[in-house]
């Protein structure tokens, strides 16, 4: 097991301390980098905000989810969490693998060469495993993000609970508006980091601004990351609409090109945009002075959010 030291601040070293008399291997993942430890800012920009599970190298479980009790629906504060998954078998566990190896190695300085391979035969649909990080050597998740989007001809769909984009994606989507692109962007309503969310509402209201339809999600807390272009192209993963996944954590997204997983997930985003309020012309509560001066001021803060 390997955890974000960042994100399991709170883990307590009791609860480390059970699992490893259990024989469950743990580590965190800057814990052995004692400069990073040192410096908390600079340990910030390396965080591992991948979401991976692995069994016996043959099957394999991607998305939004971590493990905690709000994630199950447990939170008195946020209920409801909408999140999504993807559970997939066959040759592509076999890249999801390589990413927690890599991980795991740069953790611990330990390398993975037990583990089962994978020799399932492959299935109807074909996906691409995408792990991006500060270590590429090109911001391959922001380009990869931007190149979809260029693509959209005739419909471009997008969920995350954070949106907070910088000037390319806001560029980009403006351009596939400005071309005929039923663009929607959906958003949580409730928030769980208050400086990003307040950040969000002010991107919201300039992408409704400029005709874009802007939908926020009522119903508990919305963490999914998915992205739909046309009927060519599908998305999931770890990735949120902002600059700190685009280019500073390590993350990881699906792409599907096959017909039926396009559709399966047009299915699903229909359902939760008919679930979600439309910001008819900004989102409310937020234009009178004091709430205007609140979310320009986080946007200010956009690029290290």
């Amino acid at each position: 097991m390997l955890y974000d030291d960042v994100g399991s601040f709170g883990l307590p070293r009791a609860y480390k301390q059970r699992l490893r008399a259990a024989g469950i291997r743990i580590h965190g993942f800057n814990h052995q980098h004692r400069i990073l430890r040192v410096l908390g800012p600079t340990r910030i920009q390396y965080r591992n905000h991948r979401k991976i599970v692995i069994a016996d190298g043959k099957e394999a479980w991607i998305g939004g989810l971590n493990v905690g009790d709000e994630y199950m629906g447990r939170s008195k504060k946020f209920g409801h969490w909408r999140d999504t998954h993807v559970r997939f078998k066959g040759p592509a566990v076999l890249a999801a693998e390589l990413s927690f190896r890599e991980d795991w190695e740069w953790a611990t300085g330990e390398e993975l060469n037990d583990l089962p391979a994978s020799t399932a035969v492959a299935g109807e649909q074909s996906m691409l495993i995408m792990p991006t990080g500060p270590a590429d050597e090109l911001e391959s998740c922001a380009i990869a993000f931007d190149d979809v989007i260029g693509q959209s001809q005739k419909r471009l769909w997008i969920v995350s609970p954070y949106f907070v984009p910088d000037l390319s994606m806001e560029t980009a989507l403006f351009a596939a508006s400005m071309r005929g692109v039923d663009v929607r962007i959906l958003i949580p309503e409730k928030p769980d980091h208050r400086i990003v969310w307040l950040a969000s509402i002010a991107y919201a209201n300039r992408m409704v601004k400029h005709g874009i339809d802007m939908y926020r999600y009522p119903g508990g807390f919305l963490h999914q990351k998915v992205i739909l272009v046309d009927d060519k192209i599908a998305g999931v993963g770890t990735v949120n609409f902002d600059n700190r996944s685009f280019r500073i954590n390590f993350e990881i997204t699906m792409w599907f090109t096959h017909d039926k997983m396009v559709r399966d997930v047009e299915k699903m985003l229909r359902k939760d945009f008919n679930d979600a309020d439309k910001v008819e012309r900004w989102v409310p509560g937020s234009q009178g002075l004091f709430m205007r001066f609140l979310t320009q001021a986080a946007r200010l803060l956009s690029p290290i959010l």
